[in-house]
């Protein structure tokens, strides 16, 4: 967005009167650190309860470059604890991206923040993460961050992973060279079957406060220069019980990503094209071709269906009891199924393929 660089080293160097002046006294950071921030690049992938979090402490502590990533949509059960949204984003139907980009820079407008209303497939994970120092885990499924592992494996970027979901929380901190990723922790996604998600298990919303301030305190670390204090534990945190844990992870030596170099999903090989959003009983179905839609020419079309309504980043259109909700970029989020053949039978019949 914008960007004031000779402004923001002046404060720096006049900590005393400076908006950072309080971090710049704190020995981890220093002059030296907060300089550091100021000519980093932080990428979070996923805006929702973890990724609003963690973006807002990044930018109010100086962060030079934010990236913000997000596929979705402000909608009205977001506002328990994603806390960069209000009530007149979920009616204006606001991509999370844009909301947020827009409140970050109301908050802090001397950092460049760039939002991209976009997924992280392996087609688009070049152009999105290019230039990062550190990544930061918002993401809701095992998918996108092992698409996420496996670049920051490939390119040596760091980057820290995040989950929250009832009361429970995840955190681990991967420092590509130096330690295990992601793989090494978890070889495989579980089943789905067997995997609490917000809709079916809920979520409290100060869990994800707390690992998202974790996770913003380990890419701090990383922006300061200060990589050799990141945590190498999986921490785990419940708050409901009061309880925490930290677990070793070891290095796995037959690791497929971090020692033999496979990357499946970087190369297209893993993953699939229609993907169940967390808790939203809504499936979002990727464009085949790869091109982008015409959103005027699709509002004219669906005009004669029940319900179609347009903004700047969308057309939203209520067709045969559900809802669709189709992108620029070709994406399509259908809500009122969980079905992925479902959702990419009506994306053919109203959308096309």
């Amino acid at each position: 967005m914008r960007k004031a660089a000779s402004t923001y080293n002046r404060q720096v160097m006049e900590a005393g009167s400076s908006r950072y002046s309080r971090q710049v006294r704190f020995e981890g950071i220093g002059s030296s650190g907060q300089e550091r921030i100021g000519r980093g690049t932080a990428v979070v992938v996923g805006l929702g309860a973890l990724g609003s979090v963690s973006a807002t402490y990044l930018a109010r502590a100086g962060t030079g470059r934010l990236r913000l990533v997000d596929r979705d949509l402000v909608e009205w059960t977001n506002l328990q604890r994603q806390l960069l949204y209000t009530e007149a984003d979920a009616r204006g139907d606001l991509p999370k991206a844009v909301a947020a980009a827009t409140r970050l820079g109301a908050v802090n407008s001397e950092i460049t923040i760039e939002m991209e209303v976009t997924d992280l497939t392996a087609g688009t994970a070049d152009r999105l993460l290019a230039g990062a120092d550190v990544l930061v885990d918002g993401t809701d499924n095992f998918e996108t961050r092992y698409l996420l592992n496996e670049w920051s494996v490939r390119e040596g970027v760091p980057w820290i992973y995040g989950a929250a979901v009832g009361s429970y929380g995840l955190t681990l901190t991967i420092r590509p060279g130096d330690g295990p990723c992601l793989a090494c922790a978890f070889e495989s996604a579980p089943p789905p079957e067997f995997t609490p998600t917000c809709e079916t298990a809920g979520v409290v919303g100060p869990i994800a406060g707390v690992i998202a301030a974790m996770q913003a305190a380990e890419a701090l670390k990383i922006l300061a220069g200060r990589p050799e204090v990141s945590s190498r534990k999986l921490t785990a945190i419940d708050l409901w019980r009061g309880t925490s844990q930290q677990v070793e992870v070891e290095r796995d030596p037959n690791c497929a990503v971090c020692r033999r170099r496979v990357f499946r999903y970087l190369e297209g090989r893993a993953g699939a094209s229609a993907t169940r959003l967390c808790g939203r009983n809504t499936v979002q179905v990727q464009p085949r071709n790869g091109h982008g839609i015409d959103l005027d020419a699709l509002a004219r079309r669906l005009a004669a269906e029940e319900s179609v309504t347009r903004n700047a980043y969308l057309v939203r259109a209520r067709v045969e009891g559900y809802e669709l909700a189709v992108f620029a970029d070709g994406r399509v989020l259908v809500s009122g199924t969980d079905d992925p053949a479902v959702a990419r039978s009506l994306v053919s019949r109203y959308v096309g393929s």
